[in-house]
């Protein structure tokens, strides 16, 4: 099945968010108002290191309109939060590491009162050096940022002995790769309505992909006991894991708590820059060798990320490039070694595809640059040294059976995309200064938080008493189709109708803890827990039904409506509705378990691989260095399509986000500060950056005994494409690339009809 925009069908449906969206009737979260509510605004460091000397309030607080200002003296908890490491401040009090550093935060009636209070702050600070370049923060002589050092975090792997092996190589490719600070950029920056209720408890209306961490960390910060804390998710405008952390919920939830009164905090954009998380800039070093079959022999990594002042999910991030620069290939060498460090630069995190686009730019920058030394169809050398089915992971741990590589291999070398590369049409445009060129990519990315780290899952399906069937589960809607997903789940393995189904998630008072929306897990652990869900549930309608109708249970079954005759599906006999009211006891069934995991030594090794390929086919004007990609093929070996409208959205998504990732995004900054402060001057692709056709191939089969289901797909499609387009500027021009986004001044040519037009002056 090939998607694409006018591909139609019965699994094709109206989303159940989609009409609200489209017609902006959707209220999001940061839209939301109270009676009586306040406006809060934080006070960030105007400095990206500095030690506190004094904060002054006093002249804040007698601001007319002004209700509460805070500082770190009035924090009753714990003040530091983060979903590894606790170690960002709330509120700083001896030092700040980074301009997003919050001091204080204000509450006011009117947000003009709150950002005139924040400026009648006196912070007196004593300014020290900043530590920019992570390679110089690893010096001895480096500034140092935390107690620890400046090392976050170290990880690394061998088997045999890379070093010795490169002696015996044919060819050696030895190159450094470095990949950029991107934005997420969401529609709906930070922010969210702070309620203290009546009875003592506090709800927070907040996006956040993971409701039940926030309020783990919010009881911690506040004081309050967990279950006195409702965190309200659901629906989000856009995160791609930036919203992963809390970001404005500390300082939100204090002042409502202080004030006893609504509290809105909503984040401008350069706010959002200022503050927010970025991708992990990094910088990976890689040496790999072969033998003159071409077979690979050794492959040496190493890679230095900057996380920034704090921790946030840097080691995890780290961990998740470590296992994926080894990534589908077969090596009888390995070395890796990375490390993760401190700067005063702004915050990184958790980015769609988490740390595993970095990894993938520079491991198939290798693979083409050795095909290219071999002489070799980079393609066919990729063949020659991928994994088989039964091979075990990066780390030589057991995985999932799967032939997920061989599979979108194949698919890629068959598409019409691939298959012209070499036809007349597909070679260079009349015009000379106009170069095209295909390249392609291919893509290995685990799904699930790994070994080591809690990986919770579940649901619940319950028939409520207007004859609903609920579906609940704790993930959030953050614009991936998450909804429609489930709705379409439901609609097909169960035999309901849209009528019969309301969808609820993303309230911790109602919701199982099913785990986060991150991790490419949220749809394969909503499959697998229908799967367990399924046979209980049913079983339990039939027999409520089976007693009331006084027929036996093996005569009935679920359906659209109700429950109906086997025998004549078309008949029904009672609807959920009247069987809602005829049972005094609730029919529920309730489903709690974890992601799987491998045995491994390695935090964070996973056991589900998704496999994907892409290619593309660029353009380049040698006068201007500007590449336009105009056509895309994806493959994708992912299980089968749960929601073909969501799996296409997610890959033409992802690729458009990672075209920016490419060709035009990166988050600059200078001695701590932002050079890029708002969209003006960081740019984002638009619908008229993208060109031709993005074709779609999901492979659906598993090997034979699979039960796992349906893989996640919200981050790979995210993951192959800088490096396809790379590969796809050396066929057109023959340089490499090895920093992105692409500098346009490194593919200048001088056109040879203006180069005889000079010789002929001179002449």
């Amino acid at each position: 099945m090939l998607l694409n925009r006018s591909s139609s069908g019965e699994r094709w449906r109206v989303r159940p968010d989609g009409p609200d969206k489209v017609t902006g009737k959707l209220a999001y979260l940061t839209d939301m108002t109270a009676p009586g509510m306040l406006m809060g605004s934080v006070l960030r460091s105007p400095h990206p290191h500095a030690k506190i000397i004094a904060i002054r309030t006093e002249m804040a607080l007698k601001l007319p309109g002004v209700a509460a200002v805070l500082t770190h003296k009035d924090i009753p908890g714990m003040n530091a939060y983060g979903i590894a490491a606790q170690d960002q401040p709330v509120f700083c009090f001896d030092r700040v590491r980074y301009i997003g550093d919050a001091v204080a935060a204000v509450a006011a009636e009117t947000l003009e009162t709150a950002e005139r209070a924040l400026s009648l702050i006196e912070v007196e600070y004593e300014l020290l050096p900043i530590v920019e370049d992570p390679q110089a923060a690893l010096e001895k002589d480096s500034p140092q940022l935390h107690p620890h050092g400046n090392v976050l975090h170290r990880n690394g792997y061998s088997r045999g002995d890379a070093e010795r092996a490169f002696a015996a190589c044919s060819f050696i490719v030895e190159e450094l790769y470095d990949s950029p600070r991107q934005m997420h950029t969401y529609m709906e920056t930070e922010g969210g309505l702070f309620v203290p209720e009546e009875d003592g408890r506090l709800t927070v209306y907040s996006p956040t992909q993971h409701g039940f961490m926030d309020r783990l960390q919010l009881s911690r910060i506040t004081g309050l006991p967990e279950t006195d804390i409702r965190i309200v998710s659901s629906p989000i405008g856009g995160s791609f894991g930036g919203k992963d952390e809390l970001n404005v919920q500390p300082y939100g939830a204090l002042l409502a708590l202080f004030t006893k009164q609504p509290v809105k905090i909503h984040h401008s954009r350069w706010e959002s820059v200022r503050a927010g998380l970025k991708r992990h800039p990094m910088k990976i070093w890689m040496k790999t060798g072969i033998n003159k079959e071409g077979y690979l022999v050794a492959h040496q990594v190493r890679i230095t990320a900057d996380t920034g002042p704090y921790a946030t999910l840097g080691a995890e991030v780290l961990n998740f490039t470590t296992e994926h620069v080894i990534g589908p290939y077969r090596y009888e060498h390995v070395d890796v070694a990375s490390v993760s460090v401190y700067t005063n630069n702004g915050m990184s995190g958790e980015f769609r595809g988490f740390g595993g686009n970095q990894a993938i730019f520079a491991l198939e920058g290798q693979i083409e640059r050795l095909a290219a030394h071999l002489g070799m169809d980079a393609w066919e050398f990729r063949r020659l040294n991928m994994r088989k089915a039964s091979d075990p992971g990066p780390y030589g741990h057991p995985i999932a059976p799967t032939n997920g590589a061989d599979q979108v291999w194949h698919a890629l070398a068959s598409s019409e995309l691939w298959q012209n590369r070499l036809a007349p049409e597909a070679l260079q445009p009349e015009k000379p200064w106009i170069r095209t060129g295909i390249g392609a990519s291919f893509v290995m990315h685990g799904a699930g938080l790994g070994v080591g780290i809690p990986d919770p899952a579940g649901g619940r399906l319950v028939l409520a008493k207007d004859g609903r069937i609920e579906a609940v589960f704790g993930y959030e809607e953050c614009g991936q189709g998450l909804l429609a997903t489930l709705e379409q789940m439901l609609i097909e393995q169960f035999g309901f109708g849209t009528q019969d189904i309301r969808l609820i998630i993303g309230d911790t008072d109602v919701v199982p803890d099913s785990g986060s929306t991150t991790a490419s897990r949220a749809t394969s652990m909503m499959w697998k827990s229908l799967q367990h869900l399924r046979p209980v549930f049913t079983a339990r309608l039939l027999e409520a039904a089976g007693r009331h109708l006084s027929m036996p249970t093996d005569q009935l079954i679920v359906g659209a409506g109700g429950v109906r005759v086997k025998q004549d599906p078309k008949q029904l006999l009672i609807s959920y509705e009247k069987l809602a009211e005829l049972t005094e006891e609730p029919i529920m069934a309730e489903t709690d378990f974890s992601f799987p995991t491998t045995v491994s030594p390695m935090t964070g090794a996973h056991f589900l691989y998704t496999f994907a390929a892409a290619a593309v086919k660029v353009q380049i004007n040698t006068l201007t260095g500007r590449v336009q990609v105009l056509n895309q093929f994806h493959t994708v070996a992912a299980g089968p399509v749960m929601n073909p409208q969501g799996y296409l959205g997610q890959i033409e998504g992802g690729a458009v986000m990672a075209l920016g990732y490419t060709l035009t995004e990166e988050a600059m900054m200078s001695k701590g500060f932002y050079v890029t402060r708002n969209l003006d001057t960081y740019l984002i692709p638009t619908l008229a950056d993208v060109r031709g056709s993005i074709e779609v191939l999901p492979i659906e089969t598993l090997n034979e005994g699979d039960e796992y289901g349906p893989r996640g797909i919200g981050e790979i499609g995210s993951i192959g494409l800088a490096p396809a387009i790379a590969a796809a500027v050396y066929d057109a021009v023959g340089k490499w690339i090895h920093k992105l986004p692409i500098d346009p001044s490194e593919l200048h040519e001088r056109p040879t009809f203006i180069q005889k037009a000079v010789n002929v002056d001179e002449k």
